[in-house]
């Protein structure tokens, strides 16, 4: 590559070319560990309220303390270890903070300034502390009343010309009481209209596990970890999503059991893991290795990597055969599974060099997995987003299913599938009815308890909500929690979509990008977070949370909320909700005087929570079950359901197919480890050696020298689509990294404008964040007056 420098003097010339490598270092050190402590230091001292933040991180995960804002990874229950990892640490002292967004504030800072602003920038500022109403005159946000503020909310909502005209979002660090509530408020006005968190990360999870074992959710516990012979992880980086799920997989190697960890970036928290609460770890600087094998297929080619496992089973099964053996379960596929004979023919009649191509992987890698699947008795195949944000997420998750299948990895000790959530409660959410398409019965048992009809009209998901609002067809939108538009995907056309509405309303803790991005009218409304102490008309309150192995427990806040100002989810919702539809269904203030009532509710609606109220007081909750666990299949079968798909031809839609070239890479948005979800809590990704950026790109070397860049340069990039639409962010630095050939990776949601709206999963819905075909462009900046340009 040239680079041309117009007047510059030699030693500025030479000051910029250093310039470009002060972002990235190598990262050589574990995963947790000394890292882990200064970062969580230097956060816990930013929050401006250190001592009390003390209190607070010692309270996390606790018995009779409150659950983690962070993600939905379980707890085994042992009283006297500390339960907050260094990400958990982040989002405690991002919450519990001292500063505060007020009308104050607000009346410094006009909305158009704030947008020009980093996302990092806006949620630094503090915590929402009033009710504020956007004035479009003034482009300010300024103070009004609660009462005000429901008032509008409920005339609005009174005049709209059909309740399905209103959206009502939900972000998954919602409680179980404020989920209940929020749905029982929508559904009594009229609609199902339940766009959520769980639509752009785990629905292909969920559909998958329902239409294949009759329940959406894993079958595993926690302490299954410690019986498994083996454990496959796949695409997840555990280290920055949910740390504290390092220590269970370096559990899971350190007492001699296999983990093979398939993920397409080299992750630090897949490699080794030393644990802060270890003294001699800490003392001697050592670290645990977190697998015993790692493989790293293309982006979006483990189904053609378990497709290979499958097929050396069979072979493995035939030759077992002829010795009077077996590698197969036949008893378990006999009495619980329908399909699987048709499966397998499938898997034969697959070309080995299609998975090949499609995976990444060579043989021997497959076959050694196979054979490690093989010889284990008990295994667990856990997965996250790097399945499920893909066209064929739903088909890779049934191939998954099946692979259980073969040897009866299905509700037995050790053994299971398990779908690791990120919200600390989005699982809860959907179990609570936060859901577009709802169960019949679940329809029917609010109708029994609450004496009216629900509608039975599906719903809007978010796909389909940004497409009514920008169609008109959706007026209202409601947001509980979250950060909706800079979550989702084509982020110009999901802003746009949004300024289409009459009214948006936020209920949440921080500014954020959403409060920007507004209707014609907007109003913000200051909640409570976890830390925070509840106060209602009869006492002290306590909300609870579902995990991801499907454990309720309770939650309580540490500290004094920062302003009087602020109320929590519940009492909003309740709010809204009788100045919409006065005392129907219920009392809705008497309701939020004391959330026993809410929980009386959810145990007469939704199975599994009776006693509801006694059981959360027992330390570490109570498990809801699994049918699945059971070997009970709700399906209409009454079996495991073993789907048969073809192995797709591309990963990506077709609608992007015919556009390819060979200078296109394939892209996954991911999070740095400073951030959660949309929250940055810092401009660094310490493990993966970046420093002070966020537009990079992680790529292979020989893709920065095939395509004819150099190491550091800025970038464009654009995806392709079929729908004339230009789609560019710019500005990016190219980091060489361990990345398959022709896949690249960068941060969300600087990259969210690259996801086409219409490029989402198959029967899912899912935005494929983590499959977008990405040319890159030569950037072309204006650096302190210099121009500078790369050829």
């Amino acid at each position: 590559m040239r680079q041309e420098y117009l007047h510059l003097q030699p030693r500025k010339k030479e000051q910029i070319l250093s310039k470009k490598a002060d972002f990235y270092t190598p990262y050589k050190g574990p995963a947790g560990g000394w890292g882990a402590l200064k970062s969580t230091t230097k956060h816990w001292l930013k929050s401006k309220n250190a001592v009390r933040n003390i209190h607070s991180l010692l309270k996390t995960n606790q018995p009779h303390g409150f659950d983690c804002p962070g993600c939905a990874w379980g707890e085994k229950h042992d009283p006297a270890k500390i339960r907050f990892c260094e990400n958990g640490a982040k989002a405690v002292n991002w919450e519990a903070t001292s500063r505060k967004v007020d009308a104050a504030f607000m009346a410094k800072h006009s909305v158009s300034w704030l947008k020009t602003q980093s996302d990092y920038f806006l949620e630094y500022q503090g915590r929402l502390t009033e009710p504020m109403r956007y004035n479009r005159e003034t482009d300010h946000y300024e103070a009004i009343s609660w009462e005000q503020a429901y008032q509008y909310i409920g005339d609005t909502l009174k005049k709209q010309a059909t309740p399905n005209n209103v959206a009502f979002y939900t972000s998954g660090r919602a409680s179980n009481e404020a989920a209940f509530l929020y749905q029982l408020f929508a559904r009594a006005y009229g609609t199902n209209n339940f766009p959520d968190c769980s639509n752009m990360c785990h629905e292909a999870s969920g559909y998958a596990l329902t239409s294949s074992i009759g329940s959406g959710k894993g079958t595993v516990k926690i302490d299954d970890f410690e019986h498994a012979d083996a454990v496959f992880v796949f695409g997840q980086n555990p280290g920055t999503n949910h740390p504290r799920m390092l220590e269970t997989l370096k559990e899971v190697v350190q007492r001699g059991a296999q983990l093979f960890n398939f993920n397409t970036l080299q992750e630090r928290g897949l490699e080794r893991f030393q644990n802060p609460q270890n003294p001699i770890e800490m003392l001697t600087n050592g670290s645990k290795p977190t697998n015993t094998g790692y493989f790293c297929p293309k982006i979006g080619g483990d189904m053609a990597v378990v497709r290979g496992i499958v097929k050396v089973l069979i072979d493995l099964e035939e030759a077992a055969q002829q010795n009077g053996e077996a590698i197969f379960d036949h008893d378990f596929i006999k009495e619980h599974t329908q399909g699987l004979d048709v499966y397998l023919e499938q898997v034969k009649q697959t070309p080995w060099q299609d998975i090949f191509d499609q995976s990444g992987l060579s043989k021997a890698n497959i076959t050694h997995a196979a054979n490690v699947y093989a010889k284990a008795n008990s295994v667990i195949l856990t997965w996250a987003m790097g399945i499920t944000q893909h066209h064929h997420s739903v088909a890779t998750i049934h191939e998954m299913v099946n692979l259980m299948a073969l040897r009866g990895n299905l509700g037995k000790p050790g053994a299971g599938v398990c779908p690791v959530r990120g919200h600390s409660n989005v699982q809860g959410d959907r179990t609570m009815g936060i859901n577009e398409c709802p169960p019949q019965e679940f329809l029917d048992s609010l109708e029994t308890h609450f004496q009216f009809t629900p509608p039975q009209k599906h719903g809007f998901a978010v796909v389909d909500t940004i497409r009514a609002m920008r169609d008109g067809k959706v007026g209202v939108f409601i947001a509980l929690g979250g950060n909706f538009a800079a979550a989702t995907p084509d982020t110009k056309a999901t802003e746009h979509a949004i300024q289409q509405c009459e009214l948006t309303v936020q209920i949440s803790t921080k500014l954020n990008r959403s409060h920007l991005v507004t209707g014609t009218e907007a109003i913000i409304l200051p909640c409570l977070g976890r830390t925070d102490i509840d106060h209602q008309a009869k006492g002290q309150q306590k909300v609870t949370v579902e995990d991801s192995f499907s454990m309720i427990h309770a939650s309580g806040g540490v500290l004094e909320p920062l302003s009087k100002e602020q109320k929590s989810e519940p009492a909003i919702i309740a709010g809204m909700a009788a100045a919409t539809l006065g005392n129907f269904p219920i009392d809705w203030n008497e309701t939020v005087s004391d959330y026993d009532i809410i929980r009386e509710h959810i145990a007469a609606v939704v199975p599994g929570f009776k006693d509801f109220n006694q059981r959360i007081l027992q330390d570490g909750g109570f498990y809801l079950g699994s049918s699945a666990r059971e070997r009970s299949w709700e399906t209409p079968a009454g079996k495991a359901i073993c789907h048969t798909h073809p192995l797709p031809d591309s990963i990506l839609p077709k609608r992007a197919q015919d556009l390819l070239s060979d200078k296109t890479l394939i892209m996954q948005t991911l999070r740095s480890h400073d951030q959660y979800n949309t929250t940055i809590y810092g401009m660094n990704d310490r493990y993966r050696g970046i420093k002070g950026e966020r537009k990079v790109v992680f790529i292979n070397p020989a893709d920065i020298q095939r395509l004819g860049f150099e190491e550091g340069q800025s970038v464009t990039l654009r995806s392709l689509w079929d729908d004339g639409v230009v789609r560019k962010v710019s500005g990016f630095k190219l980091v060489p990294y361990s990345i398959p050939a022709g896949n690249i990776a960068a941060y969300y949601p600087e990259t969210n404008p690259l996801v086409p709206l219409d490029s989402y999963g198959e029967f899912s819905n899912t935005p494929t964040s983590k499959s977008i075909a990405i040319e890159l462009e030569t950037y072309e900046q204006e650096s302190n007056g210099i121009g500078i340009s790369a050829a």
